[in-house]
């Protein structure tokens, strides 16, 4: 008589569920690895593109090492002056909507009305705008009030389109700071203005930390609007002066274009490494409204 094998025993459901656990994870932690990929190629572009003589579009080590395509983009025409340009745009724009931002969101925080909610609607609308379909109307607009090719003015449209989405992420953190630490200023004849500026605003420095660097990269990236609005060379901010690098016909300095990437997303960094430490403190609340 011939012996037949036996079935193989089935898999346990403990034993199923794990295996198809195992799975997903490996398919989640995959599909994070190309995502990291995505971005990280870019930035070993930058960089090895940087200290190399002979870049070109492809990623790879460079045959020597050299600093002369950093020599040839630091001068005062090239990075130090557009730079300077960009902080000045971008500080004062991100130092006036971050202000701004706090007085408009502490009313729709602390009172409550009708109108709270189509007005939070309303400035929710407007940051779905794209910034091409108003240009137009404020170059117009900034001719007739000799704003054009100002930096004052291009500072101020900068904090007025940075303001609506603000005006939210602010709210939201302010949202958190319990009212009745306010009371109890208001108790000891503080203004309402005194406890924004001496309760709410210390206690929400992670809030305000977050409206501040959002704020400042969305200016500092912005090429379309100092590109409309100024109109003098010397003063276009480093996101337009990048364009220089890039020559007629198709000829690019690639080694030259990264390494003043590289300088120009220094500030960005340290400005990021500077409020970093805000940003993961929380609120730290724990029993300032017990007793």
């Amino acid at each position: 008589m011939a012996l037949t094998p036996a079935p193989s025993p089935a898999l346990s459901p403990g034993r199923s569920r794990l295996s198809r656990r195992t799975s997903r994870r490996l398919a989640a932690d995959a599909g994070l690895l190309v995502v990291a990929a995505a971005f990280a190629l870019p930035l070993a572009w930058v960089v090895l593109s940087s200290l190399d003589p002979h870049a070109g579009l492809r990623v790879k080590t460079p045959s020597s090492v050299t600093l002369d395509n950093f020599d040839a983009v630091l001068k005062p025409d090239i990075t130090f002056t557009p730079l300077l340009n960009s902080l000045i745009l971008c500080g004062g724009g991100t130092l006036l909507t971050v202000v701004c931002a706090a007085l408009a969101a502490y009313p729709l925080s602390r009172f409550r009305s009708r109108l709270n909610r189509p007005f939070l609607l309303t400035i929710l609308f407007t940051t779905s705008l794209p910034i091409t379909a108003i240009m137009v109307p404020v170059y117009a607009l900034f001719v007739q009030v000799n704003l054009i090719d100002t930096m004052q003015g291009t500072i101020l449209f900068f904090a007025a389109s940075q303001l609506p989405f603000a005006i939210w992420l602010m709210k939201n953190f302010m949202d958190g700071v319990p009212k009745e630490l306010e009371e109890a200023a208001w108790t000891d004849g503080a203004s309402s203005l005194q406890s924004l500026i001496r309760i709410v605003l210390p206690l929400m420095g992670p809030g305000v930390a977050v409206v501040t660097i959002f704020s400042f990269v969305m200016m500092w990236g912005n090429f379309f609007v100092p590109f409309m609005l100024l109109l003098t060379p010397d003063q276009m901010p480093a996101s337009v002066s990048i364009n220089e690098f890039f020559g007629n016909r198709g000829m690019v300095a690639y080694g030259q274009l990264a390494a003043f990437s590289v300088v120009y997303s220094t500030p960005v960094i340290l400005l990021y490494v500077l409020i970093s430490r805000r940003l993961g403190g929380g609120f730290a609340l724990g029993g300032a409204v017990k007793g």
